[in-house]
């Protein structure tokens, strides 16, 4: 029956095209075009049903990313293609939307030549479990929290410093770096922290040189560990990375102890100490 109905469909087009002038033809696609795809929140997704981020949220998340002009965002799951679009429109970023669903991607694209936007604000069809995230500096998603478990891993060997904002969900025992609400949502924060776990000679230079050999342990952004003072063992508290930015305080927990702040670059930690005099201070890994 389906097939007759169908047969009978074609043939009745192929005379009305078979009649119509080029004009008419024209006119009468012009009269009835294609509907446009329209999503409707909670419809299923590949990972996650689809609900949109609040417009307000979307902007905070941007925000507390401190997105600028000079940054890559990325955003997993991106859906009808806001936070890309708002990345480029508001804060004047590049930025890349990955979604799995073709016609959200179609649908974004639109959005984003509406907006004006489609040079900056790209969308691509694709698992975001697939996908390269190392040229990002900023990453968004709106992911249950199962997935961002499971993206953790990648995201935890992304360079130092790269800023990563999730709506609603957080990644287990890695505490965010910061915690914002809008209309009653609220978005996390981490920073990629450099990896600096391990052992280090710490050298303090100035008038009053002197060295510690340095046990670190890293555990997400938190650091303590031990040094070693000549025959003194001293204790590691207090300390945080953020990005590349490291900070530590040595302590033989009577005093007050002394403060590192300082930055990783390459296998080299370098900065100032205050505590008493301050000095400068570098840092190599040992063996």
């Amino acid at each position: 029956m389906k097939v007759a109905h169908y047969g009978a469909s074609v043939l009745a087009a192929a005379l009305l095209a078979a009649v119509l002038t080029p004009g008419a033809a024209h006119a009468a696609q012009t009269a009835a075009p294609a509907a446009q795809y329209t999503p409707s929140v909670g419809q299923e997704g590949k990972d996650v049903i689809w609900v949109p981020t609040p417009q307000a949220l979307v902007e905070r998340m941007l925000t507390i990313a401190e997105v600028k002009p000079t940054d890559y965002v990325m955003d997993l799951g991106s859906g009808d293609g806001r936070t890309v679009i708002t990345a480029a429109k508001k804060f004047g970023a590049r930025a890349l939307g990955i979604e799995y669903n073709p016609d959200m991607v179609e649908l974004s694209r639109r959005n984003a030549e509406k907006e004006g936007v489609a040079d900056r604000a790209q969308f691509r069809r694709a698992d975001i479990f697939a996908t390269d995230l190392s040229d990002a500096t900023v990453i968004t998603m709106y992911l249950l929290p199962s997935l961002n478990l499971k993206l953790r891993p990648t995201l935890l060997n992304l360079k130092p410093g790269t800023r990563l904002v999730s709506h609603a969900f957080t990644m287990d025992d890695w505490q965010p770096d910061q915690t914002e609400n809008a209309d009653g949502r609220t978005a996390y924060l981490w920073i990629v922290p450099a990896k600096v776990e391990g052992r280090w000679r710490i050298d303090l230079i100035g008038a009053n040189p002197a060295h510690y050999d340095v046990q670190l342990r890293q555990r997400f952004q938190n650091l303590d560990g031990e040094a070693r003072a000549g025959n003194d063992v001293l204790q590691i508290r207090d300390g945080k990375v953020r990005g590349e930015e490291v900070m530590f305080t040595v302590s033989d927990g009577k005093s007050a102890g002394r403060v590192f702040t300082g930055r990783l670059s390459g296998e080299r930690l370098e900065g100032t100490s205050r505590g008493g005099s301050a000095a400068r201070w570098t840092g190599t890994r040992t063996r």
